[in-house]
């Protein structure tokens, strides 16, 4: 009777397993995009991203932890500045760097996260004109181990990314909704 029982719960946890890294397989390279369109000057549009300075405005992470303390280095607004950030009482640690600009048409910025877990995230943005305003599309990558890959899956980390990617917050105190696609991670206590 107890090899049956061994047995039983032998099976249903390879089961789990196999189940989970079959799903953590498919989220090894993660790509979302979302795309906003905002009535409003191309320049102004794209200051609120190039000038890592205004990212309190618009950045979904400081709505979510008010106490984060940031510091942006380097000349603001050019290649290679960077925003540091320590969060979460000291759980959330990384910067955003800029690696590349094309004025008014593209951002480049890579990630450094520390802490909670390691991860280099990109975020492309472009920027495009057209007869409703100016379409802002950003692209995360990010992409991960298969044990990584296993506890985002585990954790729901990509649904808590798209998530956090429809917060909403205002431009310059105006009327207008400036719809930025940030990223969230799933904070969670795994180390390699």
């Amino acid at each position: 009777m107890k090899k049956m029982i061994f047995l039983i719960i032998g099976i249903v946890v390879a089961l789990f397993l196999a189940y989970g890294f079959y799903n953590a397989s498919k989220l090894q390279n993660i790509e979302i995009t979302k795309q906003v369109t905002i009535k409003a000057d191309k320049q102004e549009v794209f200051d609120m991203v190039k000038y890592l300075e205004n990212f309190p405005k618009w950045s979904p992470f400081l709505a979510q932890d008010p106490t984060q303390k940031y510091e942006v280095k380097g000349t603001d607004g050019t290649v290679g500045a960077q925003y540091h950030w320590e969060g979460n009482k000291g759980k959330d640690l990384g910067y955003q760097e800029i690696y590349q600009i094309d004025e008014l048409q593209f951002i480049g910025m890579k990630c450094d996260i520390k802490k909670p877990f390691v991860a280099q995230p990109t975020f492309d943005y472009t920027f495009t004109e057209n007869a409703d305003g100016i379409t802002v599309t950003q692209v995360f990558k990010l992409k991960s181990g298969l044990m990584d890959a296993f506890f985002m899956g585990l954790f729901g980390a990509k649904k808590e990314m798209e998530k956090t990617n429809q917060q909403g917050y205002k431009l310059n105190d105006s009327d207008r909704a400036f719809i930025l696609c940030c990223f969230e991670i799933v904070r969670f206590n795994y180390t390699e």
